[in-house]
């Protein structure tokens, strides 16, 4: 599994978003409230992740005081560290997409709340998916001092 790239999830966040603000902007009126819960929920999901990370950070260098991880632990940390950061990413450009819109219409009561909860949502979107690549970072696997030397006499660094 290659390491995710920050570019591919700005092009997610980007492209829904503006895919977002065009559909919203047509039909705004007849859509439900934006529930406020996303952003507690989102953002208990990142600590989860920002924990995760640093246990399996500690646990991988063999920190004194810490359980050696078992190998099928860590890879499925990786796999859910690359879906969150996906998903955030793609959920955090939808948010960014409906505050687009919204901020345009501020001096009315319902779409201010709206940008509010939509902001709000973004922003824990944006702290999953740091924490996502934290986890993802957290999970790799530290190269031996002697095998980096080894490598490089062989010139295969």
């Amino acid at each position: 599994m290659k390491p995710t790239h920050p570019g591919v999830l700005a092009g997610i966040f980007a492209v829904l978003a503006l895919l977002t603000w065009a559909v919203i902007r047509q039909a705004y009126s007849e859509l439900p409230l934006m529930p406020w819960t996303a952003i507690p929920t989102v953002l208990l999901l990142a600590i989860g992740e920002g924990y995760s990370a640093w246990a399996t950070k500690a646990r991988i260098a063999r920190k004194p005081g810490t359980k050696p991880v078992e190998p099928l632990a860590v890879a499925r940390l990786a796999a859910l560290a690359k879906a969150s950061a996906y998903a955030g990413a793609a959920f955090g450009g939808i948010f960014a997409g409906f505050a687009l819109h919204t901020v345009q219409l501020l001096d009315r009561e319902t779409p201010r709340g709206e940008f509010f909860v939509s902001a709000g949502s973004l922003v824990s979107c944006v702290v999953l998916v740091c924490a996502a690549l934290y986890l993802e970072h957290a999970c790799r696997i530290p190269k031996d001092p002697e095998e980096q030397g080894q490598y490089r006499q062989n010139g295969r660094d």
